[in-house]
């Protein structure tokens, strides 16, 4: 009797303390899906500042991001993140909206600011014990 109450108190702490990216659910695929999109459009905004069509269609999407991730569920065990998560997506926005303008040092201010912010929320995520998937993995 003992030995299977060892047993199961064994298996509900290993449960416990290897399963942390469980309880966050689909929210880490959500937020890894939001960043990537925003630092990828960032990136090939960058250079291309004076595309008016590409900035038009990255800003819609920008914004389009930036709303979702507001409505977005989250979880209490990564609660303290998620402010960070929004950040990165606003400035992200902001980005884009100061390069439809012409205003590239405004762009750039942005722009850097959504990847202190994008730092920060991982560096919390670390901190908390999860880590966002990697959507390069093949699998």
């Amino acid at each position: 009797m003992i030995r299977h109450l060892f047993l199961a108190v064994t298996f509900a702490l290993c449960a416990l303390f290897i399963a942390p990216p469980a309880w966050a659910g689909s929210y880490l695929d959500r937020a890894s899906l939001l960043l990537d999109e925003a630092r990828k459009e960032g990136d090939m905004l960058h250079p291309r500042t004076h595309d008016k069509e590409l900035v038009m269609v990255i800003h819609a999407l920008a914004e389009a991001r930036a709303r979702v991730a507001s409505k977005m569920e989250c979880p209490a065990s990564v609660a303290r993140a998620h402010p960070h998560l929004l950040l990165v997506l606003e400035n992200s926005e902001r980005a884009a909206d100061a390069a439809a303008q012409g205003n590239f040092k405004k762009f750039m201010e942005h722009l850097t600011v959504a990847r202190n912010e994008d730092r920060a929320f991982r560096a919390i995520l670390a901190e908390l014990g999860y880590a966002l998937p990697d959507l390069n993995a093949r699998r």
